[in-house]
C-alpha cells in the first residue's frame, strides 16, 4: 500500500433539482427547489464504472476528505480512509460525498431561504425521511451521469442510507457497506433523540423555529442536546481510559457546582464547538428522521425489504462496545440478508472506542474496507484511471487483491 496522503485541497459542488416539477417527498409533502453539495475524490474511468458514494452521520457534511484551503487546520470528517493508498483508494476510484437533505452544509434544509417568502422555512420545512435523503442522492448520480455505483458505504445514519440504497435503490450499486447501523431505532434511542430535542424546545432563544432573523440562536439548549448524543458515541471503557475521574484544576471536590471533571469539561466543549456549525432546526429535523426509519414499515420484514437486493454485495460491520447500535442490531440485517440469499460478509469487530470506532479504528476499517473493495473490483472487471505520471491513455485492469482481510 501506498504512503498515506491528503487528496489535498478540494472544492465543494452544488447541484439543484426540481426546479419546475417540485420533489416529492415520503410524508406526501412537496418540495423544490432543492440544492444538494457534494464533493468528489479521485477520477472516473472511462467506463464510469469505479464510483463510490459515502454517505455521512448526522452531524456530517459533504466535506468527507481534504482541505477547503491550504491553512485548514483539520480535513474532511473520514479524510484517514479516503485518499491515495486509503481504505477508498483515490488513485482507483471515484469518490462521492454528498451533503443530506435537511442538513446545513449547503444542501437544502430548514435554514434555506423558502423562495415562496424570502425568508429561512423553519419549522415550515417538511417532515424529510432516510428515504427523501437517498432519493436526492439518486438525482445527484443521475446529474453526474452515473449509472450505477461501484459501493454505497457509510457509518450510523449513513449505514442507515446504505441499506435504504440496497433495499430499494439495488440496481443502482454493486454492493453496500453498512457500518455500526441499523434498520430501525430501538425506543431507548427514540429516547435518546428526543431528550435532546427536548433541549432545543427549552431554549427560549428557539422561538419555535423561527430564530434566524432574531440575533440569537438556541445554542444552550443544542449544546446539551449534542452533549447527550456524544455520550452515546463513546463507550464507558473509552471514557474511563480518556478521562476517568479526574478533576480539572481542582485537588479536592468543591461545591461551587461548575464543571470540575475532566469529563464534564469534555462534554461541554463539545457542546459548545457544535453551535458554532451547526443548525438547532436541522437537528430535530434529522433525528426525527433517524426515529422514523423502519426498513421493514413498508413490507412486514427485514427480509422482504431485501427481496430484491440479491445481487448486491454486502460487507455489514458492528463493534463489540457500541451501546447504541449494539452488535444484535447488524446481526439482524444479516440474517435478513441471508434468507434471501444474498452475498453478505460479517464482522464484529473488537473495540473499545464504541459507536465512533468506524471513525477511530483507522488501520482495521483500511484493512478491511481496501481488502473488500479490491475483491470486489477485480471481481468486477473494474479498470482504475492511471495515476501521476502514467499513460493516461489508457484505464488500468484491477489486479488481484493484494490486501490481506482482517
Amino acid at each position: 500500500m501506498k504512503q498515506e496522503q491528503s487528496v489535498g485541497v478540494v472544492e465543494k459542488h452544488t447541484f439543484t433539482f426540481a426546479t419546475e416539477e417540485p420533489m416529492h417527498l415520503e410524508s406526501g409533502a412537496s418540495l423544490g427547489p432543492v440544492t444538494i453539495a457534494y464533493e468528489t475524490y479521485g477520477r472516473l474511468n472511462a467506463e464510469r464504472t469505479n464510483a463510490i458514494l459515502i454517505v455521512h452521520a448526522l452531524s456530517g457534511s459533504a466535506h468527507a476528505a481534504g482541505y477547503h484551503r491550504a491553512d485548514d487546520a483539520k480535513p474532511g470528517w473520514w479524510d484517514e480512509c479516503i485518499g491515495p493508498g486509503k481504505a477508498f483508494d483515490t488513485d482507483r476510484f471515484y469518490v462521492i460525498c454528498s451533503n443530506v437533505l435537511g442538513s446545513c452544509y449547503g444542501s437544502t434544509g430548514p435554514s434555506s431561504v423558502n423562495p415562496a417568502t424570502g425568508k429561512p422555512y423553519g419549522l415550515s420545512f417538511p417532515v424529510v425521511t432516510i428515504g427523501d435523503m437517498v432519493q436526492a442522492q439518486v438525482k445527484l448520480l443521475d446529474h453526474l451521469g452515473i449509472d450505477q455505483l461501484l459501493c454505497v458505504a457509510g457509518g450510523s445514519m449513513g449505514g442507515m442510507q446504505v441499506l435504504e440504497w440496497a433495499a430499494n435503490h439495488p440496481t443502482r450499486l454493486k454492493s453496500a457497506i453498512p457500518l455500526a447501523t441499523t434498520a430501525h431505532h430501538s425506543p431507548m434511542l427514540i429516547a435518546f433523540s428526543e431528550v435532546g430535542r427536548q433541549a432545543i424546545y427549552a431554549d427560549p432563544a428557539w422561538a419555535n423555529g423561527d430564530y434566524y432573523e432574531l440575533g440569537k440562536k438556541p445554542d444552550a439548549g443544542l449544546a446539551v442536546a449534542r452533549m447527550v448524543g456524544h455520550i452515546t458515541y463513546l463507550s464507558e471503557e473509552s471514557m474511563q481510559k480518556k478521562f476517568g475521574r479526574r478533576l480539572r484544576s481542582l485537588e479536592q471536590y468543591g461545591y461551587e457546582f461548575e464543571t470540575e471533571f475532566e469529563i464534564e469539561s469534555y462534554l461541554k466543549y463539545n457542546g459548545n464547538s457544535f453551535t458554532r456549525r451547526f443548525d438547532a432546526n436541522s437537528y430535530l429535523y434529522i433525528t426525527k428522521a433517524m426515529d422514523y426509519f423502519d426498513l421493514s414499515r413498508h413490507t412486514g420484514s427485514m427480509a422482504a425489504a431485501f427481496a430484491n437486493a440479491e445481487s448486491v454485495k454486502f460487507l455489514v460491520v458492528s463493534f463489540t462496545s457500541d451501546w447504541l447500535y449494539p452488535s444484535y442490531h447488524s446481526k439482524e440485517v444479516v440474517s435478513a440478508l441471508t434468507a434471501v440469499g444474498a452475498d453478505v460478509s460479517y464482522l464484529d469487530i473488537q473495540s473499545t472506542w464504541g459507536h465512533d470506532a468506524f471513525l477511530l479504528e483507522v488501520e482495521t476499517m483500511t484493512a478491511l474496507l481496501g481488502s473488500f473493495l479490491d475483491r470486489l473490483a477485480h471481481e468486477e472487471g473494474v479498470t482504475f484511471p492511471p495515476v501521476e505520471g502514467e499513460d493516461r491513455g489508457e484505464d488500468r485492469p484491477a489486479s488481484a487483491p493484494e490486501r490481506v482481510m482482517v
